[in-house]
């Protein structure tokens, strides 16, 4: 007798779906049948889809590091109620760059999360030999900054050059924030001194031009060296275009965008202010380019969808000056909803929705398919969705600790009604019904 069977349901993979029931022993998947079989537990999934847990591969979740605006009993709750059974997590207020310091973190976090993790490093300019070691210490990936951000130093062409030079040899891959420093600098440099300080210097200050020249170098590093690069949060078509040279040139470039691209304008800045400060920013004009982006989502020029969950309390957007405010967004809460949103709408498939938010991810990252899959051997990391729900974002619904979103007021059809970790009930509709301790370490593949 098998421990869980999910009938009735209709299971989505990356390439198709099938009504079937699917069941769980021992933590995994263990058949997937045309007829029931006996379990102890049984659930009826009829009219909906059942789909393999969610691998957000890029959030913030500061802890430790600053606990006033996340932490991971909270977020990790929110992303179990989001549909989210794994997240791969790096904090810049307390970066992980030596095998010590990655496990002094992992020994943090083991009582902490409510779904599985697993943990990114930094790379530092001069901390590059020590890249070998928290590789096999287990972190999932090593993350670059071209530009001085949120306290992590920025990396000369030299520096990255370096440092895809020791990648080359390790099973992971580098993501790469790509804005250039030079043209950031000169850009806040001549902002200050006109006295701007208002909104619309964030556009600005991080430009199109600071990311579209960066990910030019970025490519053409990536041309000369075996490394795997991934290009995080691609912002719009300018931005797509230097990804589309740089393969067109032979560069393996991957290209991660997130949710704020597909649904946010440029000018909304202005009137939100620090609620709408991240970086790179929203670039979109109108709907048009927004429909651009959800094309690229959906035909492939994009490899996979993160979050980038950075949040910050109102109070924490609305203290101080625009230029000293927090950068970030909350996003965990809602992400996979977008996306259910966006097939709903007939932008994409479900089943591309599973490639881009499970599947893709954990291939990159070395978790596949032991994560991110619904064949029988993977983790029962499993979510169930009501494709047809609809649901009005409010901030007081947000339980990551933000308490907000910028998708307030809008209406989102779809959305994860069930979530399991490893066979094991995490949430249930808006209830999380495991405590933080549940969730296990996921080591990368160099581990």
């Amino acid at each position: 007798m098998f421990d869980l069977g999910l009938e009735n349901g209709v299971l989505v993979g990356p390439t198709g779906r099938a009504y079937g029931h699917l069941y769980v022993s021992g933590g995994r998947i263990a058949a997937i049948a045309a007829q029931p079989l006996p379990a102890a537990e049984t659930v009826d999934a009829r009219d909906l889809l059942v789909m393999p847990g969610m691998v957000d591969a890029h959030v913030h979740f500061m802890d430790p590091g600053d606990p006033s605006r996340e932490d991971f009993p909270t977020a990790s709750a929110a992303a179990a109620r989001a549909g989210v059974t794994t997240v791969i997590e790096h904090t810049h207020a307390r970066p992980v760059r030596t095998a010590a310091e990655l496990e002094a973190k992992r020994t943090h976090l083991n009582d902490r999360s409510v779904i599985d993790f697993g943990l990114a490093a930094h790379a530092w300019p001069d901390r590059l030999d020590a890249v070998d070691g928290v590789v096999g210490a287990g972190a999932a990936f090593i993350k670059a900054f071209t530009c001085t951000t949120h306290g992590v130093p920025g990396l000369r062409a030299a520096d990255l050059h370096a440092l895809l030079t020791r990648l080359a040899d390790l099973p992971v891959p580098c993501l790469v924030h790509a804005e250039d420093e030079s043209l950031t600098e000169e850009a806040e440099r001549a902002l200050r001194a006109a006295g701007r300080d208002d909104p619309g210097i964030v556009p600005r200050w991080r430009s199109r031009a600071a990311e579209e020249i960066a990910i030019a170098v970025v490519g053409q590093l990536a041309r000369r060296l075996p490394a795997r690069v991934v290009i995080a949060h691609v912002s719009g078509a300018g931005a797509l275009a230097e990804v589309a040279r740089a393969r067109e040139a032979g560069a393996p470039l991957l290209a991660e965008t997130c949710p704020q691209y597909l649904t946010l304008l440029e000018a909304e800045v202005l009137e939100h202010a620090a609620f709408r400060k991240f970086t790179p920013p929203a670039r979109a004009g109108g709907r048009a380019d927004l429909d651009r982006m959800w094309h690229a989502v959906a035909v492939g020029d994009i490899d996979y969808i993160a979050t980038d969950h950075a949040p910050a309390t109102p109070a924490q957007k609305r203290a101080g000056s625009i230029w000293d405010v927090h950068f970030g967004l909350p996003g965990i809460d809602t992400t996979l909803s977008v996306l259910l949103d966006g097939a709903q709408a007939g932008r994409l498939t479900y089943e591309r929705v599973v490639e881009l938010y499970s599947q893709r991810p954990a291939q990159v990252y070395g978790l596949y398919p032991r994560k991110g899959s619904l064949e029988v051997g993977a983790e029962a990391d499993l979510v169930l969705v009501d494709p047809k729900q609809e649901w009005r974002v409010r901030d007081e619904d947000i339980i990551s600790r933000a308490g907000w979103s910028p998708l307030a007021g809008r209406t989102l059809v779809g959305r994860a009604v069930r979530t399991y970790v490893r066979g094991r009930l995490v949430a249930d509709g808006d209830e999380v019904k495991a405590p933080p301790g549940t969730g296990r370490f996921v080591a990368g593949a160099g581990a």
